[in-house]
Parts: structure tokens; C-alpha cells; sequence
């Protein structure tokens, strides 16, 4: 279940015949959590090459920053939120979802995408560019439109708004002289899709792992997602009004963690990993509030790994943990592997946000450790789990 109510058993002629029948094909979070895994171990450590001068860049297409950071948000990022997305959607609404040949379009778009980032002639490059991201956002939202009659959650309309603003935030990105607005953008969007799901899993996990109820009060609810989703255009607003809806969104996320028993929720690892990366979600608008009021800066990019580390990093390996075995008919396990594997994102965490801030002369040395960390926990995580989303269901459910 994602963030709603579990899909019933399907027929077995929702399988489909031929190639797109292998189980890879019959919901989204099997290709792309794959995808995710496979760029969440190679790109950080290209960046880290490149941000050494170790490798050259291609001279002629997107600078090594832009590149590092349109990568890890709209591919790495991208098939985190696609996947996670085409998957919960369809629970959202009841509906089948995308499958079979539409899902492997989507998948060969991502492809296309990333290799389309090279290209140096600026029309066909930008192009190539906005495919998957129109494909899927088109298909994600006419969906949430089409079926909200019987949609599980009625505010999902926050998707529906955020969504299509990430063709907005992308394009941004990829223009020099817009590169700031669009990367704020970009993570703004992001911080929306956290801070629902936030909202609607910890709850949820809190019920079924610990029998603890989480209150849920729309006086706080509606407000946060309000706010963070206001702050997606911090950079178009004058300074002081962009940090005080940032800073009152980290200060209302703050009091409600505080009534959401964290003490409690700590005493589970897997659980614990969540309430680390609502945190870290707190963390990231308090910097940006502090940098945008001028009183904190940091050195780097801080807040911004504040939320790629401590939300991002943390959170999503755990989460393809329990979907990729909960949504594959198997009992939910954190092995000694995967706690390891956290462990490492963990030392990543601190070589990218406390040690560059420490010892910032050897800058360059904890980005690497940083990258080697993060790289590794997909490595392992996806060694155990990858094989999980290429197999039939075990429970003799179709999808």
C-alpha cells in the first residue's frame, strides 16, 4: 500500500501478452525504483569526479553544476517520483494504472532523456529534454483529474498544481541566466511531494507498526503544505517574505513532529529513518529561510543537501525497502544489510553537511566521501531488492 487503500487482487488478464508481460512491466515502481537504484550509484559519483577536475566535461552542452543537478533531481529524482507516483496514483483512484507498453514508453523517454543532456544543438536538446516529463506529468494529472470522484485523497489537487510546474522548473534549470530560479524551483516541488507524503505514510506506519495514532489537525495540515508549496517561488518574491513562508512552514512542521510521539517513533529503525527525514525537511527550510533573511549562509550549498541528504538520501532507500517488498506479495524485513547500507548514507550525511562546514579546506575530499557513501547504499539496497521488482508477486497476486 502507497499512501492509501491497498489495490484489490487483479485478474489475470490485466498481465498482458508477449514482452510486456514480464513482471518488470506491470507497475510503475518496478521499472523505475530500478532505474532509480542504478542512477542513485553511478551519478553522485560522476559528479564527484568531475567536481574534482578529475573527469572533463563535454564542452558545448550543460556546464558540470547544471548537469549535476538537473541529473540527480529530473533522473535520479524523477524515477524516485515517477515510479513512487504511477504506483500510488493508481491506488489513489482504483484504477489499473500504467502498464505494459505505455509504462515501457516512459521508461525508454527516462533513457533517451539522459543521454539527450549532451546534446549541443539547443532546440533538438531541449526537445529531448521535456518528452518524459511531459509524458508522465500529463498522464499523472489527467489522472488525478479524470478519477477525483473517487479519489481516496481529496487534496490531491496540490499534485496537480505542482506537477506541471516541474516542465516550468526544469526548463529554468537548463538556461545559464535562469539556473537559480529554476534549481529553487525545482527543489521547492520536491519539498511539496515530501511533505505530503510525509503526512499521509507516518501515520500510517505509526498505526500498523506500533498501534500509536498520530493526530492529524487540518489546522496544521492544510497550512504546512500551503506554505511549502507557496515557497516553491521563493526566488520571485522579495527576501524577507520568501523567508517568512519558509520559516513559518519549518516552525508549524516543527510543532506538529513534536505531537507525533517522535520519542516512540525512534524506537524503530525503519520508522525512525522517517522521522529523520521529516527533520531534515525542517532543516532545509530553516537554512534557506536563515540564507534568504541574510543571516546564515553556510558554506556550499547547504541547504539544499540539507534536503538532498537528510530527505532524499535517507528516506527514499527506505522507501523502496518496504515497497519493493510490500508490493511484491513479501514480509517487510530491514536486514543487516540494509541498516549498513543506511549507515553509509548516514556517513554521507556528515562528510556533506557537517564536515564541509568544519574543515571546509578540504572541501573537495568530503563531497567524494559523500558520493562513495550515498553511492554505496543504492549498491547495497539494490543488490537485495532489485530482484524483488523483476519477479512475480509471491502471494499469487498479479500486480
Amino acid at each position: 500500500m502507497i499512501g492509501g487503500t491497498a489495490q484489490a487482487g487483479s485478474l489475470p488478464s490485466d498481465t498482458g501478452k508477449g514482452l510486456f508481460s514480464h513482471p518488470v512491466w506491470l507497475v510503475g515502481f518496478r521499472p523505475f525504483f530500478t532505474l532509480a537504484f542504478v542512477s542513485g550509484a553511478l551519478l553522485p559519483l560522476l559528479w564527484a569526479l568531475a567536481f574534482a577536475g578529475t573527469l572533463s566535461w563535454p564542452a558545448g552542452g550543460l556546464n558540470a553544476q547544471a548537469w549535476h543537478a538537473h541529473e540527480m533531481f529530473y533522473g535520479f529524482g524523477w524515477a524516485v517520483l515517477g515510479g513512487f507516483l504511477l504506483t500510488a496514483s493508481k491506488n489513489w483512484v482504483k484504477i489499473r494504472g500504467m502498464h505494459g507498453g505505455a509504462l515501457a514508453v516512459a521508461v525508454l523517454l527516462w533513457l533517451v532523456e539522459r543521454g539527450a543532456i549532451f546534446l549541443t544543438q539547443p532546440l533538438l536538446r531541449t526537445v529531448a529534454l521535456n518528452v518524459f516529463t511531459l509524458y508522465l506529468v500529463s498522464y499523472l494529472v489527467w489522472t488525478l483529474v479524470r478519477y477525483r470522484k473517487q479519489d481516496f485523497f481529496q487534496d490531491n489537487w496540490f499534485f496537480v498544481i505542482a506537477l506541471p510546474l516541474f516542465l516550468a522548473a526544469k526548463n529554468l534549470l537548463l538556461v545559464p541566466e535562469t539556473y537559480f530560479l529554476g534549481t529553487t524551483m525545482t527543489l521547492g516541488l520536491f519539498r511539496v511531494a515530501f511533505a505530503v507524503m510525509f503526512e499521509r505514510t507516518m501515520p500510517q506506519f505509526m498505526q500498523n507498526a506500533m498501534g500509536v495514532k498520530l493526530p492529524r489537525r487540518a489546522w496544521l495540515d492544510l497550512p504546512i503544505k500551503s506554505l511549502i508549496l507557496l515557497s516553491v517561488f521563493e526566488h520571485l518574491m522579495p527576501a524577507s517574505v520568501g523567508a517568512a513562508l519558509m520559516g513559518l512552514a519549518a516552525l508549524l512542521l516543527l510543532v506538529r513532529f513534536f505531537t507525533w510521539h517522535p520519542i516512540i517513533g525512534m524506537r524503530r529503525f525503519e520508522i525512525g529513518i522517517m522521522y529523520v527525514g521529516y527533520l531534515g525537511l525542517v532543516v532545509n527550510l530553516a537554512l534557506t529561510a536563515l540564507k534568504s533573511a541574510g543571516l546564515f549562509y553556510g558554506i556550499g550549498t547547504l541547504p539544499t543537501h540539507a534536503f538532498t541528504f537528510l530527505c532524499m538520501g535517507l528516506v527514499i532507500p527506505a522507501m523502496f525497502i518496504r515497497i519493493s517488498q510490500g508490493h511484491t506479495g513479501r514480509k517487510l524485513l530491514f536486514t543487516t544489510s540494509d541498516r549498513l547500507a543506511l549507515g553509509a548514507m548516514g556517513a554521507a550525511t556528515f562528510f556533506r553537511l557537517v564536515a564541509t562546514q568544519l574543515w571546509p579546506a578540504q572541501y573537495s575530499l568530503w563531497v567524494s566521501l559523500a558520493a562513495i557513501g550515498w553511492s554505496l547504499c543504492f549498491i547495497v539496497i539494490g543488490w537485495r531488492v532489485i530482484p524483488f521488482m523483476w519477479k512475480a508477486r509471491i502471494d499469487g497476486k498479479v500486480h
